[in-house]
């Protein structure tokens, strides 16, 4: 089976464009940060540097500290398809974290999207 080719991006590409989704919608380049942080395990210093060493997706979540265990609280369709059926497990990581940055450009809370309720 081949390589989706997501997984090869550069995750300072993919960033720039969460960072402008959100800010389109009035959310803040730090709210992305804490999204990230929060469903993978890294803090903010670890994050900028994955970023500025240019890694791709699957590095980055192949370091990543920790996936929230949270995660599973995560449902609902993305790019049409449920998030909870995707068998890749890379796939399904790559779509959590869009996800995410959907929730909040579409306006929900910080304790919503982070399932803090």
């Amino acid at each position: 089976m081949s390589e989706h080719k997501i997984f090869s991006m550069v995750l300072a590409k993919i960033y720039s464009l969460y960072v402008q989704k959100a800010e389109r919608k009035n959310r803040t380049e730090e709210e992305v940060i804490q999204v990230i942080c929060w469903l993978t395990g890294y803090n903010s210093i670890a994050l900028i540097k994955q970023i500025k060493n240019e890694n791709d997706l699957t590095t980055f979540f192949a370091e990543a500290p920790v996936i929230n265990p949270n995660v599973s609280l995560i449902k609902e369709v993305v790019c049409g398809v449920r998030i909870e059926e995707i068998q890749d497990p890379l796939m399904r990581k790559v779509r959590y974290l869009d996800k995410l940055i959907d929730e909040l450009a579409k306006g929900k809370s910080m304790e919503k999207i982070l399932r803090s309720s």
